[in-house]
């Protein structure tokens, strides 16, 4: 029999509504009591690692919770595991996850929009749908994934498009890599060169910023302190900022401080297409790093990583420029 691991970490998955209708997290988790649901077909150990709402987490965190999965993997005999999570931030714990998680086994995370004790609550349910497609054969070796509202995508590209919604989660452009019927999951697609990068600390002082009309070098030069050790912009259209910010940039890679760049639009990838003054053409040859495919917060956690690795210069490049690796 099967043995899925489930580590919880808090959220509204794990949270009710109270008279007023004010959602807090509970002090006994609702899906600890669900050992039923998957009784004589696998077995299935609960962990509460954290109970903690999605703002709370930090890198920290979410590094505290790779090395549990490794410990999961490597010494316990595991066949696959979910993490449940808070929607908030549940992208960034599950990119960070996909890039630091050497495992062939299936990670899943899963989150919920409604709080157990709201009308529709969607959190059994996605927390069921976790669970199976962590125990589907057919997710070994896929990367780190999303299970929400019957489908499954890329903790590479997946994103939280509306504050409500129980169908929240969507992947731009891509579309999800496979749906779930019946404890079925059925899958369409898969990714492309997959790499892990191993890492036992992290670096501070990784911002993201995101570019508007009228945009001027005064917050970038804000951040241009020692204590500043990479920046990730969400830039405009293709890839382009306004000219008044060029010269706060120049200082900051004068000061060999890396600059990511991705675009603040939905759907589309970051290129060196326009070449006006602060367009993308004068922006790569100044020597920022096109980002292609990953939104803002994808890039920082892919910047944070690649940083905390030891990575400099041409290889740091290489790593956080390509989307698919």
């Amino acid at each position: 029999m099967k043995k899925i691991l489930v580590l919880h970490t808090g959220g509204t998955i794990a949270m009710s509504a109270d008279q007023q209708g004010n959602i807090l997290p509970n002090q006994h988790n609702p899906l600890l009591d669900t050992d039923n649901e998957f009784a004589g077909k696998l077995e299935l150990i609960s962990e509460e690692i954290f109970n903690l709402p999605s703002p709370h987490m930090t890198p920290e965190r979410m590094l505290e919770l790779c090395n549990r999965i490794l410990i999961a993997e490597n010494e316990e005999d595991i066949d696959g595991i979910v993490v449940t999570h808070g929607t908030d931030t549940l992208e960034e714990t599950a990119y960070f996850l996909d890039l630091t998680l050497p495992t062939h086994v299936p990670v899943v995370i899963t989150g919920a929009m409604r709080s157990s004790n709201e009308i529709g609550s969607d959190g059994l349910y996605n927390f069921r749908n976790a669970v199976w497609t962590a125990y589907s054969d057919a997710a070994r070796d896929k990367g780190v994934l999303v299970a929400m509202n019957d489908e499954v995508h890329t903790a590479r590209f997946v994103t939280k498009t509306h504050t409500t919604n129980v169908s929240t989660f969507r992947t731009p452009t891509f579309g999800p890599i496979g749906l779930i019927s019946k404890h079925h999951v059925h899958f369409y697609q898969e990714l492309i060169n997959q790499e892990v990068c191993h890492i036992d600390h992290l670096v501070d002082g990784v911002y993201l910023l995101k570019a508007y009309a009228g945009m001027t070098s005064s917050l970038f030069e804000a951040i241009d302190t020692t204590a500043t050790k990479g920046l990730v912009i969400e830039a405009l259209g293709a890839g382009n900022l306004p000219p008044e910010t060029l010269p706060g940039l120049q200082k900051l890679l004068d000061h060999k401080i890396p600059i990511v760049l991705v675009s603040r639009c939905f759907n589309g990838v970051a290129e060196d297409v326009y070449d006006y003054q602060g367009g993308g053409v004068e922006l790569k040859k100044m020597g920022i790093i096109f980002c292609r495919g990953l939104n803002g917060q994808k890039a920082r956690i892919k910047l944070l990583v690649g940083l905390s690795a030891g990575k400099k210069g041409a290889e740091l490049e290489t790593y956080v420029n390509n989307a698919v690796s």
